[in-house]
């Protein structure tokens, strides 16, 4: 393959994040560490891929310090002295690799059912009760149950600062909690927290203030979103970029970075008459920073990888990557399951070894070695 592939090898940096490549390891749920501490395998994991040319990894969704957070037992958590040390270690081996690392914080909201673990006695929450339009599955959340919520997220930003990650990433995609207070589908709210779309984004954006307040003026705070749902594959929050400046506008000005924009394939238009992706859409409008994300390195999406599809090279958009790079519509690459099936992807990639690739298929997730 004759692309040239250094724009993603060049170092990046905005504000105090300096990163060595472009290429960002995406958050990819592994469910290893149980009672929610990670172990030194977490951090042997994350190393690795920061030893080979990894500039800056997302950690797998981290749950924070509330009742309702998580819906799996494995799941990291984001509080309690045994598991912030087994994080503080993490960071710690990252860096001595040469990478940067954020914790992703995440709430599952209604996502979760009840007697899920590790809190089974804890009811799930949700901005209007509902896991998808027309699911009622909890009651409305109340205002001191938002809150609280808001308050768990701050909590473990400040732990983040404390104990030397390079900032943050708020999970606000994909259908979770802050997702169901963005999307009409799940947010049917009359009050503050819902209504219209500036209404809808007023939960994430006293989070990402929060989280500013427990942190500092100078601590990286990005937001994950999605158009796209769990629940609903073609769900949007924004159909014209009109609808996508409105919604954007009350998070950029609550203080968040950098965007992570995750499409299901980074290589689709998101708006007629355009070829730019969200990611691209994102940046243009709000003039921050964006990690573009969604089937990098695979030959198809996501959803059918699950069927042992192999990834390969010479039908992966990674030439449209690379114009998206050059023309700086877009600021870094996030990469999942490639570097799950291949902690060495981006250094074989940086030199010429894509024979090499080790190919992606449900067996990878036997190891997530």
């Amino acid at each position: 393959m004759s692309t040239n592939f250094s724009p993603l090898f060049k170092p990046w940096q905005h504000g105090n994040l300096t990163l060595k490549s472009r290429i960002v390891m995406a958050p990819m749920t592994r469910s290893k560490s149980p009672g929610g501490v990670p172990g030194p395998d977490v951090a042997t994991y994350y190393r690795r891929r920061a030893e080979n040319a990894v500039g800056l990894i997302i950690t797998e969704g981290t749950a924070v310090p509330h009742a309702a957070a998580a819906n799996d037992p494995d799941v990291p958590h984001f509080y309690g002295e045994a598991a912030l040390a087994g994080w503080k270690r993490v960071a710690q081996e990252v860096h001595a690799a040469g990478g940067k690392i954020m914790p992703q914080l995440w709430h599952v909201g209604a996502v979760r059912r009840a007697g899920q673990h590790p809190n089974p006695d804890a009811k799930p929450v949700s901005a209007s009760g509902l896991f998808r339009p027309g699911k009622q599955v909890t009651d409305p959340m109340t205002d001191s149950e938002i809150a609280d919520v808001i308050s768990a997220f701050a909590t473990a930003a400040a732990s983040a600062h404390r104990i030397g990650f390079d900032g943050i990433e708020i999970h606000g995609a994909h259908g979770y909690l802050i997702d169901q207070f963005f999307w009409d589908g799940t947010n049917i709210r009359t009050d503050a927290w819902g209504g219209d779309a500036i209404r809808r984004m007023h939960f994430a954006a006293e989070i990402v203030k929060a989280c500013r307040r427990a942190t500092s003026d100078s601590f990286p705070i990005a937001l994950r979103f999605s158009q796209w749902k769990q629940q609903q594959y073609e769900a949007k929050l924004a159909t014209t970029p009109a609808e996508l400046s409105t919604i954007l506008a009350p998070l950029t000005d609550a203080g968040v970075d950098i965007f992570h924009a995750s499409n299901r394939r980074f290589w689709e238009p998101e708006f007629d008459g355009s070829t730019m992706n969200l990611a691209g859409w994102t940046k243009k409008i709000t003039g921050k920073p964006v990690i573009t994300v969604g089937s990098i390195g695979l030959d198809t999406d996501f959803l059918q990888t699950f069927g042992a599809k192999s990834a390969g090279v010479e039908s992966v958009h990674l030439d449209r990557l690379m114009t998206m790079i050059n023309d700086d519509e877009v600021d870094l690459a996030g990469v999942g399951r490639m570097l799950i099936a291949d902690p060495e992807w981006a250094t074989k990639l940086r030199d010429g070894r894509m024979s090499e690739f080790k190919p992606y298929s449900r067996d990878s997730l036997a190891h997530l070695a």
